[in-house]
């Protein structure tokens, strides 16, 4: 191995312990709090980033084949333009929030939102993006405040050794890294945490949630999911077959939030896979195997899962097939299959597999989506305006992009996250912020304010009458649930429907007036 990638070895369970004491004990002396420190560990992290960019590059060629361009797309520049939105938007998220909403007599107590960091977070890792699936959520977790551990994944060894040294860049008190596989796992959740952040497969989120359980401690879940694409007959098959190839095949297909296998509308079948041929022809004209930009499966396990798959398919190649076990290689496979129970559609592929399910229309394709799995990942519809829009509203998925392959997962500073079985809770951009805070709500109750809220003192004879005075609304609405319209209250409020809202249109209203009597005497 070069000198860019020294050799992965595993952390020792012994250091474990005085890790997270020591990243605790951080957090309680309040090291993390002031914006200004986490804005310079974040500053730090950008330059650890570029400073081991040819070493990522390298890693990431190691571990998955990855080329070049898909490393800096979806690694390296990922992360430092996410690190630059952040530092760029911090100070603005931080900030204390004045409440929204409240009855006049609350306003005197001035309730704010103050974002305060959760704490001591742990980050897991996975493999497939292993750079940014790992510094995404450190990003989040700095800017909000907090300390943390990360465990890279074992399976990208040595991609986890570069991120260990972009860890030590930062401030050692604050920030570890711990290598290793289930044993360290099983250690550092043994350990009390305020957060932990998932990425990976349902089987071990199950696990992870069990254990976080024992303590109420909080988790964010990133998993994958049975995501469909769903093409009607109205689609441009050019455009679904390039977009859904690029979004099956980047990174040979170990993608979670790509589609998992796709339903289209069989009278358009023959027009998609000429398509599907076209495009893989500009793609690798020389074929998956012998280009530089088609990427390779993590391990040795991992392929033979694949092929396994492949071989009890009861379905039909139509496109690809060629394996080669000691390369890792699995060229873009294209496969029909004959239902839903095909074991190309009951398991996620995570993998240059595709499935294809012809449907007789679109209503039997939403039916099927929601039998395979109800809270997918992605969901991907190609069609008509109406048809897409009947797809999102008869679908439930963490995320969708209409007419393309996962745009939404593509946007750094776009909230990502799933739902059910595909994960729970989001992050990126501003959710990571909101991901790794707590939101303390604070009010201040001034002396002067004592006469008026005396009336929750005992004894209470006489005092109820005064107090709903004080804080009760009357509904808008009669016992029909049919809402009631005043004409008075309408006309004294402008339309506003809340006297505060009425205030704030009188106010623009004679701002307005003053503005064009000043204009109409200065014309004069």
């Amino acid at each position: 191995m070069s000198n860019l990638v020294p050799e992965y070895k595993e952390s020792s369970l012994e250091v474990i312990a005085p890790t997270v004491a020591r990243v605790r004990q951080t957090f309680n002396a309040q090291k993390t709090k002031p914006l200004e420190f986490r804005l310079v560990q974040l500053r730090k992290l950008y330059w650890a980033l570029t400073d081991n960019e040819a070493a990522i590059v390298e890693a990431c060629k190691r571990d998955l084949g990855k080329s070049v361009f898909e490393t800096y797309l979806t690694e390296i520049d990922w992360c430092k333009n996410d690190v630059l939105y952040v530092c760029k938007n911090v100070k603005k998220w931080a900030k204390d929030e004045s409440a929204q909403d409240m009855i006049l007599a609350h306003r005197f107590l001035s309730p704010k939102i103050r974002k305060d960091p959760l704490g001591c977070v742990l980050i897991i890792g996975t493999y497939n993006f292993p750079i940014q699936l790992a510094i995404g959520p450190m990003i989040g977790a700095i800017a909000a405040g907090n300390t943390l551990v990360v465990k890279p994944s074992e399976n990208a060894p040595c991609v986890a050794v570069v991120l260990e040294k972009i860890v030590a860049a930062l401030d050692s008190d604050c920030y570890g890294c711990v290598q290793g596989a289930i044993p360290q796992t099983t250690a550092l959740l043994d350990q009390k945490w305020d957060k932990i952040f998932y990425t990976g497969s349902i089987n071990v989120a199950k696990i992870i949630a069990k254990k976080a359980a024992e303590t109420l401690t909080p988790v964010t879940l990133e998993l994958g999911g049975k995501n469909p694409a769903i093409i009607t007959k109205h689609a441009d098959m050019r455009l679904a077959a390039r977009r859904l190839l690029w979004g099956k095949f980047v990174n040979a297909g170990q993608v979670c939030i790509s589609q998992n296998y796709t339903l289209i509308d069989k009278e358009v079948l023959p027009a998609f896979l000429r398509e599907m041929e076209v495009a893989m022809k500009e793609f690798y004209p020389n074929g998956a195997r012998a280009s530089p930009d088609y990427a390779r499966i993590v391990n040795n396990r991992q392929w033979k899962r694949l092929k396994g798959m492949i071989d009890n398919t009861k379905g039909k190649i139509l496109i690809g097939g060629t394996m080669d076990e000691a390369d890792r290689f699995l060229e873009p496979t294209v496969i029909q299959v004959n239902d839903i129970s095909d074991s190309l559609i009951v398991d996620e592929s995570f993998g240059p597999i595709m499935p294809i399910l012809p449907v007789d229309d679109l209503d039997q394709a939403i039916r099927l989506a929601n039998e395979v799995q109800d809270t997918p990942l992605g969901a991907y519809p190609f069609g008509t305006k109406a048809e897409t829009d009947k797809v999102l509203q008869n679908i439930r998925s963490g995320g969708a992009s209409v007419n393309d392959a996962f745009f939404h997962g593509s946007i750094p500073n776009l909230a990502f996250g799933g739902i059910g079985e595909s994960g729970q809770g989001a992050y990126r951009g501003k959710a990571s912020f909101d991901c790794f805070s707590h939101r303390r709500s604070i009010t201040n109750t001034p002396g002067w304010m004592e006469s008026l809220i005396d009336v929750r003192y005992p004894p209470y004879k006489g005092k109820l009458e005064k107090f709903q005075k004080m804080t009760n609304s009357k509904p808008n609405f009669d016992r029909e649930g049919r809402v009631k319209f005043s004409l008075v209250s309408y006309l004294l409020t402008l339309g506003a429907g809340s006297a505060m809202g009425g205030l704030a249109r009188y106010a623009i209203v004679v701002l307005g007036e003053s503005e064009s009597d000043s204009i109409w005497r200065r014309s004069s």
